[in-house]
């Protein structure tokens, strides 16, 4: 909505969210975080987040269990089907971001929004260097199948902003944290330092992702009075569906504020 030709910032979230195509989603994505940032949108949230983001025509979205198997990376075709994994993800992470805004935002203070209009900004980044990469491979985003795991994680947690903040960065970007450094040294392994280097860049940024989640689970748990550590662990049992497994990175998530207090207890050996 506009008020005296000043848009409000869950207009500009809402906007993103429903755009499909992966340029004018990235076009609308920065533009949207840069208006935040120069003071351009109003701290307003006067329109709701729809039930599910616009998606492109392609990839094909199946269920994580019928995911071709991509194998460890080795071959140029294996690589190719990895960066695709990626790109997908970071396409999702620009939705999950931009929706926690719109969704959430209202029950937080300023800063909640200046941290996760980042993180957007951030997401957006990542998946235009993963998909100029996958052109160089003589590949796009969209041209194999992906999975909805990550919207399903969303769906789940829409109306609770602890639980979304529990298993959204805690978990899911947590995650990211633990198996980048090995995915990053598979392509630098075989000489692809390009892609090496977006890997790095990717995980430097995702321990300020998860810090962010980190920061605002522990500053909404304060808020209602409940201890991070046992309400972490109540909405991780409720809302997470896959398992909290090893190997952790654990100075990496110690950076973030994610300690190991919070996941060693409910993490499987």
């Amino acid at each position: 909505m506009s008020h005296d030709g000043v848009t409000s910032i869950a207009a500009a979230v809402r906007g993103v969210l429903l755009a499909g195509e992966p340029r004018e989603k990235i076009r609308l994505a920065r533009a949207a975080a840069r208006d935040w940032r120069l003071g351009r949108l109003t701290h307003v949230f006067d329109v709701v987040m729809p039930d599910r983001p616009a998606r492109p025509e392609r990839p094909e979205l199946l269920p994580p269990s019928r995911m071709p198997k991509r194998g460890k990376g080795g071959s140029e075709r294996g690589r190719t089907a990895l960066i695709h994994a990626l790109a997908h993800i970071e396409f999702g992470a620009i939705d999950l971001a931009f929706d926690v805004v719109g969704r959430f935002g209202q029950a937080f203070p300023r800063g909640f929004v200046d941290d996760w209009m980042a993180v957007g900004a951030d997401e957006a980044m990542h998946f235009a260097l993963l998909d100029r990469r996958l052109r160089a491979f003589g590949s796009v985003y969209g041209a194999m199948p992906a999975h909805d795991g990550l919207w399903e994680a969303a769906s789940d947690t829409a109306r609770d902003a602890l639980a979304r903040l529990a298993v959204v960065p805690m978990v899911l970007e947590a995650r990211g944290l633990d198996v980048t450094p090995a995915t990053r040294d598979r392509f630098a392994a075989v000489g692809d330092t390009a892609t090496a280097a977006i890997l790095d860049r990717i995980l430097n940024d995702e321990v300020r992702h998860v810090a962010a989640g980190s920061r605002w689970f522990g500053f909404g748990c304060a808020a209602q009075g409940l201890d991070p550590i046992t309400t972490w662990h109540d909405r991780v049992r409720r809302h997470f569906r896959g398992t909290i497994k090893p190997p952790f990175n654990d100075s990496a998530r110690e950076t973030a504020g994610l300690t190991r207090d919070y996941y060693a207890a409910i993490a499987q050996t």
